[in-house]
């Protein structure tokens, strides 16, 4: 249905009439504000009715005002900004009237009704029949039209239903459906929230298994240091026993040489001697000589004797058990459940329990 817009001459300043209400429509009901007004901690305007729509969607627990138990309170957004308010146990009558906003309503409806002055009248006129007003709504074609279309237009066969009266109600339905948009928002964002909230708790945890993981590796670095450092000093025990033995066996055989040699040196001298009288009296070199021969010294270490491969360690198993180390959910809290119950025992412990075996005389650490 096609129609067309019809005006009056203007009267006054109906241009700045017209910037006025666009400001008084509640964006709830889409609609000029209703007594009371109520003005929220944002400075922003809603009619206590649809406030109340609002929080009681919002809060679909909270009793109303007529209840006998006392409620808590409870918080709704505002649909111009989205702040968060927050309301006591009075609900939205707890929030203050903007009497300024309801006065200026009544300065506005009265300079609207005066007719020809204030505000343009207009009126969307039928095309059909240019001479009659818009006033009735086609139920089967879903258009407004005008009465002569009913009786002899194209829609004298269809339903109709008056104009104000669809208009109320798809208003209506507009202003539900606002509603729960803003419930629905309002439940989206404490979604929205607890998921931010997960998002920081799984941090936390995260950081904390880091540094209990970091912990653990630290402590078996440790126990490999403390391991090596062991090993490393049963190996230099060893060498110096064996380096030991050999140099006593160096200078054991030394001094042999050392004796041996100047028992020749002097047995060479006596072979010089030219007067064999004198040669003959020193049968005693003879005999140091026989007895220097026939000494057995230590015997020398045995073959392999140097060798040190009984030192050597096989890490292949530890390696690969090492590599099998993997999370084991819920061990860490059973590991710090078991210290703390350890750490009681111990401080609870006398000094004679702590250590039953110390020996007599010693201080306690």
């Amino acid at each position: 249905m096609n129609f067309t817009v019809g005006f009056k001459p203007l009267l006054g300043d109906a241009h700045s009439m017209d910037n006025l209400e666009k400001q008084l429509i509640c964006p709830i009901c889409l609609e000029m504000f209703s007594k009371p007004v109520v003005i929220l901690p944002c400075q922003h305007n809603l009619c206590r009715k649809c406030a109340n729509d609002v929080f009681q969607a919002s809060n679909p627990l909270w009793q109303s005002r007529g209840s006998t138990t006392v409620s808590s309170g409870g918080r709704f957004r505002c649909p111009s900004c989205r702040h968060e308010v927050v309301l006591d146990r009075h609900g939205v009558y707890g929030l203050q009237r903007n009497l300024l906003v309801e006065n200026i309503i009544d300065i506005y409806k009265q300079e609207s009704s005066r007719p020809l002055h204030s505000k343009a009248e207009q009126h969307l006129m039928c095309e059909e029949h240019e001479d009659e007003k818009i006033n009735i709504y086609c139920l089967s074609c879903e258009v407004p039209t005008c009465s002569l279309c009913k009786v002899f237009g194209a829609h004298k066969d269809c339903e109709v239903a008056p104009l104000p009266t669809i208009y109320k109600r798809q208003k209506t339905e507009l202003s539900d459906g606002i509603a729960m948009l803003v419930a629905g928002n309002d439940r989206v964002q404490a979604v929205i929230t607890q998921m931010e909230e997960v998002c920081q708790t799984i941090e936390d945890n995260s950081r904390r298994q880091k540094q209990l993981l970091n912990q653990r590796f630290e402590a078996l670095c440790s126990v490999l240091e403390e391991r090596k450092g062991e090993l490393l000093q049963a190996l230099a025990k060893e060498q110096e026993e064996k380096l030991q033995r050999v140099r006593g066996l160096i200078r054991q055989y030394g001094d042999h040489l050392e004796a041996s040699s100047k028992l020749v040196e002097s047995a060479i001298q006596s072979m010089e001697e030219p007067q064999m009288a004198l040669y003959l009296q020193a049968k005693e070199l003879i005999n140091k000589v026989g007895t220097m021969s026939k000494v057995e010294l230590a015997g020398r270490p045995e073959p392999g004797y140097e060798s040190m491969e009984q030192f050597t360690v096989s890490v292949e198993h530890v390696a690969e058990m090492l590599r099998t180390i993997d999370f084991q959910p819920g061990a860490s809290r059973e590991e710090e459940d078991e210290e703390v119950a350890l750490d009681g025992e111990e401080g609870s412990a006398g000094p004679e329990e702590e250590r039953p075996d110390r020996p007599e005389g010693t201080v306690p650490k």
